[in-house]
């Protein structure tokens, strides 16, 4: 709840900083919030995490993560990407082959396509790439993701994806995984809630009520108690 006194760009370098330096790592976190934000989110990050922490978030992450995990992530952070809707063809052509051939059609994976086209390309571009994989090889980049990679490497790529595509669909699906079965992750839901109530939390409520058949403001109320449920309530609302 502390988080809610910091502006948004401090809530993430503070989650961030937590998840790389608390008594536990938490790099699913730390990933997640840096995989899903946008270029200039990025960059204002960096630089308040540099001014609250007094040390770059790169040298933090090479620290706690390694092997192509650590470099999707720092190739994440460092390459300028494109905001906007703007898509070549003839380039969303190329990278949907390319991932196709140091990929699935291939014994052994090329890692370094995977996190040269993931994170140079802008979410408008990737999400165009999946449209056209699926098109040309009758199957999901996401599944092609899923059926080349492992670990924390495949949680960045997926996270980068499903961002492309839809961010509230893909926070929608974050927090109910925290909800269902038994227990509730209560750093994933907090998390989320936190950083993205000014964001796009009334696309989320939408996306969670399409995709799950019933209101979110429901489901944290089923799900939690006290003050913790009634803050959480706060910032979700009533409405779905």
């Amino acid at each position: 709840m502390l988080l809610w006194v910091l502006d948004p760009v401090g809530r993430d370098a503070t989650i961030l900083n937590q998840a790389l330096n608390g008594d536990i790592t938490d790099l699913r976190a730390a990933t997640e919030v840096i995989c899903s934000r946008t270029p200039s989110q990025l960059q204002i990050m960096k630089q308040t995490y540099r001014a609250r922490f007094g040390c770059y978030l790169e040298h933090d992450i090479t620290e706690r993560t390694y092997g192509d995990h650590q470099k999707l992530l720092l190739a994440y952070l460092g390459v300028p990407r494109n905001e906007g809707p703007e898509v070549d063809p003839s380039v969303v052509t190329d990278d949907a082959r390319e991932l196709y051939r140091t990929g699935e059609k291939r014994v052994g994976t090329d890692e370094r396509a995977f996190i040269r086209i993931f994170s140079e390309r802008s979410w408008a571009h990737l999400a165009s790439v999946a449209k056209a994989y699926q098109h040309m090889y009758a199957r999901s980049l996401e599944k092609a993701v899923k059926s080349e990679t492992a670990g924390n490497f495949q949680f960045g790529l997926l996270t980068i994806l499903r961002c492309a595509d839809t961010p509230a669909k893909y926070f929608a699906k974050v927090l109910h995984k925290a909800m269902k079965g038994l227990g509730t992750s209560n750093a994933a839901l907090i998390r989320v809630v936190v950083t993205r109530t000014e964001v796009d939390m009334k696309y989320i409520k939408v996306e969670y009520h399409n995709k799950y058949k019933g209101s979110l403001a429901e489901a944290i109320h089923s799900e939690t108690s006290g003050n913790y449920r009634t803050f959480l309530l706060s910032l979700v609302g009533q409405d779905r």
